[in-house]
Protein backbone atom coordinates (compact mmCIF):
# COMPACT_ATOMS: atom_id res chain seq x y z
CA UNK A 1 0.00 0.00 0.00
CA UNK A 2 1.51 3.34 -0.98
CA UNK A 3 1.74 6.29 1.33
CA UNK A 4 2.12 9.99 0.52
CA UNK A 5 5.68 11.18 0.39
CA UNK A 6 6.09 12.80 3.81
CA UNK A 7 7.25 16.43 3.79
CA UNK A 8 9.09 15.95 0.50
CA UNK A 9 11.68 13.69 2.12
CA UNK A 10 14.01 11.97 -0.33
CA UNK A 11 14.01 8.21 -0.83
CA UNK A 12 17.19 7.76 1.19
CA UNK A 13 15.69 9.47 4.24
CA UNK A 14 12.41 7.57 3.92
CA UNK A 15 14.14 4.17 3.82
CA UNK A 16 16.54 5.14 6.61
CA UNK A 17 13.68 6.22 8.86
CA UNK A 18 11.79 3.00 8.11
CA UNK A 19 14.83 0.98 9.24
CA UNK A 20 15.27 3.21 12.29
CA UNK A 21 11.72 2.67 13.55
CA UNK A 22 11.77 -1.06 12.83
CA UNK A 23 9.55 -1.25 9.73
CA UNK A 24 12.50 -3.07 8.17
CA UNK A 25 14.67 -5.11 10.52
CA UNK A 26 18.06 -6.82 10.16
CA UNK A 27 17.77 -9.60 7.59
CA UNK A 28 14.70 -8.15 5.83
CA UNK A 29 14.95 -8.00 2.04
CA UNK A 30 14.40 -4.64 0.36
CA UNK A 31 12.82 -4.73 -3.08
CA UNK A 32 12.88 -1.65 -5.34
CA UNK A 33 9.32 -2.02 -6.61
CA UNK A 34 7.89 -2.57 -3.11
CA UNK A 35 9.72 0.46 -1.72
CA UNK A 36 8.66 2.64 -4.65
CA UNK A 37 5.01 1.71 -4.05
CA UNK A 38 5.23 2.15 -0.27
CA UNK A 39 6.78 5.61 -0.46
CA UNK A 40 5.10 6.85 -3.62
CA UNK A 41 8.32 7.57 -5.51
CA UNK A 42 9.82 6.27 -8.72
CA UNK A 43 12.27 3.38 -8.80
CA UNK A 44 15.27 5.49 -9.85
CA UNK A 45 15.64 7.43 -6.57
CA UNK A 46 14.91 4.20 -4.67
CA UNK A 47 17.74 2.46 -6.54
CA UNK A 48 20.12 5.35 -5.82
CA UNK A 49 19.12 5.35 -2.15
CA UNK A 50 19.73 1.60 -1.84
CA UNK A 51 23.17 1.98 -3.38
CA UNK A 52 24.00 4.73 -0.92
CA UNK A 53 22.79 2.68 2.04
CA UNK A 54 24.84 -0.29 0.84
CA UNK A 55 27.94 1.92 0.60
CA UNK A 56 27.34 2.97 4.22
CA UNK A 57 27.11 -0.73 5.24
CA UNK A 58 23.51 -0.31 6.38
CA UNK A 59 22.47 -2.81 3.69
CA UNK A 60 24.25 -6.01 2.70
CA UNK A 61 24.15 -8.41 -0.24
CA UNK A 62 22.45 -11.76 0.05
CA UNK A 63 23.01 -13.24 -3.36
CA UNK A 64 21.40 -10.76 -5.75
CA UNK A 65 19.17 -9.29 -3.06
CA UNK A 66 19.81 -6.40 -0.69
CA UNK A 67 18.94 -6.99 2.95
CA UNK A 68 19.09 -4.82 6.04
CA UNK A 69 22.52 -5.49 7.55
CA UNK A 70 23.09 -6.89 11.01
CA UNK A 71 26.02 -6.39 13.38
CA UNK A 72 28.24 -9.18 14.63
CA UNK A 73 29.85 -9.12 18.09
CA UNK A 74 32.99 -7.29 16.98
CA UNK A 75 31.07 -4.68 15.01
CA UNK A 76 28.79 -4.06 17.98
CA UNK A 77 31.79 -3.65 20.30
CA UNK A 78 33.43 -1.22 17.89
CA UNK A 79 30.22 0.77 17.54
CA UNK A 80 29.72 1.10 21.30
CA UNK A 81 33.37 2.14 21.78
CA UNK A 82 32.96 4.99 19.32
CA UNK A 83 29.52 5.88 20.62
CA UNK A 84 30.78 6.12 24.20
CA UNK A 85 33.51 8.60 23.32
CA UNK A 86 31.35 10.75 21.05
CA UNK A 87 28.36 10.78 23.39
CA UNK A 88 30.62 11.62 26.33
CA UNK A 89 32.03 14.55 24.39
CA UNK A 90 28.52 15.71 23.48
CA UNK A 91 27.53 15.70 27.17
CA UNK A 92 30.71 17.56 28.10
CA UNK A 93 30.04 20.24 25.50
CA UNK A 94 26.38 20.41 26.49
CA UNK A 95 27.45 21.13 30.07
CA UNK A 96 29.48 24.01 28.65
CA UNK A 97 27.12 25.38 26.00
CA UNK A 98 23.51 24.26 26.64
CA UNK A 99 21.01 27.08 26.95
CA UNK A 100 18.63 27.19 29.94
CA UNK A 101 15.82 26.29 27.53
CA UNK A 102 17.65 23.16 26.33
CA UNK A 103 18.28 22.06 29.91
CA UNK A 104 14.58 22.53 30.73
CA UNK A 105 13.61 20.42 27.70
CA UNK A 106 15.98 17.65 28.81
CA UNK A 107 14.46 17.70 32.31
CA UNK A 108 10.96 17.58 30.84
CA UNK A 109 11.93 14.59 28.69
CA UNK A 110 13.18 12.65 31.72
CA UNK A 111 9.97 13.38 33.63
CA UNK A 112 7.66 12.54 30.72
CA UNK A 113 9.49 9.34 29.78
CA UNK A 114 8.70 7.75 33.14
CA UNK A 115 5.19 7.26 31.78
CA UNK A 116 6.58 5.08 28.98
CA UNK A 117 8.10 2.42 31.23
CA UNK A 118 6.63 -0.90 30.17
CA UNK A 119 6.51 0.07 26.49
CA UNK A 120 10.03 -0.69 25.19
CA UNK A 121 9.39 0.60 21.67
CA UNK A 122 8.02 3.94 22.86
CA UNK A 123 10.84 4.18 25.38
CA UNK A 124 13.39 3.48 22.64
CA UNK A 125 11.95 6.33 20.53
CA UNK A 126 12.04 8.64 23.55
CA UNK A 127 15.61 7.55 24.24
CA UNK A 128 16.65 8.57 20.73
CA UNK A 129 14.99 11.97 21.19
CA UNK A 130 16.78 12.46 24.51
CA UNK A 131 20.19 11.66 23.09
CA UNK A 132 19.49 13.80 20.04
CA UNK A 133 18.69 16.74 22.33
CA UNK A 134 22.05 16.34 24.07
CA UNK A 135 23.79 16.21 20.70
CA UNK A 136 22.13 19.46 19.67
CA UNK A 137 22.88 21.05 23.05
CA UNK A 138 26.60 20.46 22.40
CA UNK A 139 26.35 23.21 19.76
CA UNK A 140 28.94 21.45 17.60
CA UNK A 141 27.62 20.65 14.13
CA UNK A 142 30.47 18.29 13.23
CA UNK A 143 29.95 16.21 16.35
CA UNK A 144 26.21 16.07 15.64
CA UNK A 145 26.94 14.77 12.12
CA UNK A 146 29.19 11.99 13.43
CA UNK A 147 26.67 10.97 16.07
CA UNK A 148 23.95 10.83 13.41
CA UNK A 149 26.06 8.23 11.59
CA UNK A 150 26.58 6.23 14.77
CA UNK A 151 22.87 6.23 15.59
CA UNK A 152 21.98 5.09 12.09
CA UNK A 153 24.11 2.01 12.69
CA UNK A 154 22.40 1.47 16.06
CA UNK A 155 19.22 0.77 14.07
CA UNK A 156 20.86 -2.44 12.82
CA UNK A 157 20.39 -4.06 16.21
CA UNK A 158 17.32 -6.26 16.13
CA UNK A 159 16.07 -5.45 19.63
CA UNK A 160 16.34 -2.56 22.04
CA UNK A 161 18.23 -3.04 25.30
CA UNK A 162 15.31 -1.22 26.92
CA UNK A 163 13.22 -4.36 26.40
CA UNK A 164 15.13 -6.09 29.21
CA UNK A 165 13.12 -6.12 32.42
CA UNK A 166 14.17 -3.31 34.73
CA UNK A 167 16.42 -1.59 32.19
CA UNK A 168 13.90 1.18 31.46
CA UNK A 169 13.82 2.40 35.06
CA UNK A 170 17.62 2.25 35.35
CA UNK A 171 18.13 4.01 32.02
CA UNK A 172 15.86 6.88 33.05
CA UNK A 173 17.72 7.25 36.35
CA UNK A 174 20.92 7.45 34.31
CA UNK A 175 19.32 10.08 32.05
CA UNK A 176 18.42 12.13 35.13
CA UNK A 177 22.03 11.96 36.37
CA UNK A 178 23.28 13.17 32.98
CA UNK A 179 20.90 16.13 32.99
CA UNK A 180 21.82 17.06 36.58
CA UNK A 181 25.47 17.25 35.57
CA UNK A 182 24.68 19.31 32.46
CA UNK A 183 22.49 21.65 34.50
CA UNK A 184 25.31 22.06 37.08
CA UNK A 185 27.81 22.86 34.27
CA UNK A 186 29.85 19.88 35.49
CA UNK A 187 31.65 18.89 32.30
CA UNK A 188 33.54 15.93 33.78
CA UNK A 189 30.41 14.72 35.56
CA UNK A 190 28.31 14.92 32.40
CA UNK A 191 30.97 13.09 30.37
CA UNK A 192 31.28 10.34 33.00
CA UNK A 193 27.52 10.01 33.51
CA UNK A 194 26.85 9.54 29.82
CA UNK A 195 29.73 7.10 29.36
CA UNK A 196 28.40 5.09 32.30
CA UNK A 197 24.96 5.09 30.67
CA UNK A 198 26.40 3.78 27.38
CA UNK A 199 28.47 1.17 29.22
CA UNK A 200 25.39 -0.15 31.03
CA UNK A 201 23.43 -0.24 27.77
CA UNK A 202 26.27 -2.18 26.11
CA UNK A 203 26.43 -4.66 28.98
CA UNK A 204 22.68 -5.22 28.66
CA UNK A 205 23.07 -5.65 24.91
CA UNK A 206 25.78 -8.28 25.41
CA UNK A 207 23.52 -10.25 27.72
CA UNK A 208 20.73 -10.08 25.13
CA UNK A 209 23.10 -11.40 22.46
CA UNK A 210 24.27 -14.24 24.71
CA UNK A 211 20.69 -15.26 25.47
CA UNK A 212 19.75 -15.08 21.78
Amino acid sequence: MSQPRAQNKDAYTLILEAIDVGVYRPGDRLVESDLAERFGVSRTPIREALQRLETQSLLARDGRSLIVASLDHNQMSELYAVRSELEGLAARLAARHATPEEVRVLNEMVTADVGLIGDPNALARANRRFHRMIHLASHNRYLVQQLDLVHRSMALMATTSLAVEGRGEVALAEHAAIVRAIDARDEDGADNALKTHISQAFETRLKLSADG
